[in-house]
């Protein structure tokens, strides 16, 4: 069985160099972070506010970690004062608390607006339309202590490899389409374990990877 270490470099072997890795450490050990870390890597994806706090403390302060999980805006002030990138904002309610929070470390606060392109029920996101209207408001250009940096998008879980195609070309284009006119937008972050290789030949170039870095996940019931 290969360890973190080599996993993590043969990922990076086929990734190319435009393309950040985020290791999507969530319900992982401070142990398997830190092995991660002594390999090299330095991007770390959580998906609960605690537990990034919490792993936040004990690790190395060079981390960049990135919340990659649904946010409950409450929960925002807990991780103001050093999250690096939030993925999965859905609203411009979470970017107005986003923005109120990072005020008060006066700190400027990367997110990224998560678009909904699963044909699944499940998952979270803003329809093409809305993001568009977030990006041309002028609410948007009030809040001094956010960036929006680019789109986020989760294909639907399926082996549907022309869904994912799809799914993955849809936000694409939209992305370069819109890039043109807010040249902000400079991260697409698309891709996991499964589908990353075709996330980034449809033009992703940030991928959230787990499974296939530290091993499947034990979820505690």
């Amino acid at each position: 069985m290969k360890g973190i270490k080599e996993n993590l470099q043969e990922i990076q072997s086929t990734l190319p160099e435009n393309v950040t890795l985020v290791a999507v450490s969530k319900t992982k050990p401070i142990a398997d972070l830190q092995e991660a870390y002594d390999a090299g890597q330095r991007v770390f994806g959580e998906n609960k506010i605690q537990e990034m706090v919490a792993k936040y403390d004990e690790l190395p302060k060079d981390i960049q970690w990135h919340m990659i999980g649904h946010l409950q805006s409450n929960k925002v002030k807990y991780m103001a004062h050093f999250v690096d990138l939030i993925h999965g904002v859905d609203s411009f309610k979470t970017l107005k608390e986003i923005d109120k929070q990072a005020k008060k470390h006066n700190r400027v606060i990367n997110c990224l607006l998560q678009a909904r392109i699963a044909k699944e029920d499940t998952k979270f996101g803003l329809p093409f339309s809305e993001i568009e209207a977030i990006l041309a408001s002028d609410e948007l250009k009030e809040l001094q202590n956010i960036k929006v940096v680019g789109l986020m998008g989760m294909a639907t879980f399926t082996d549907n490899q022309e869904q994912l195609e799809e799914e993955f070309s849809s936000l694409s284009s939209f992305f370069n389409q819109n890039k043109k006119t807010y040249p902000d937008l400079t991260i697409l972050s698309m891709g996991m374990s499964g589908d990353y290789e075709l996330a980034i030949k449809n033009g992703s170039n940030m991928v959230r990877i787990g499974s296939s870095i530290f091993g499947v996940r034990n979820y505690i019931a």
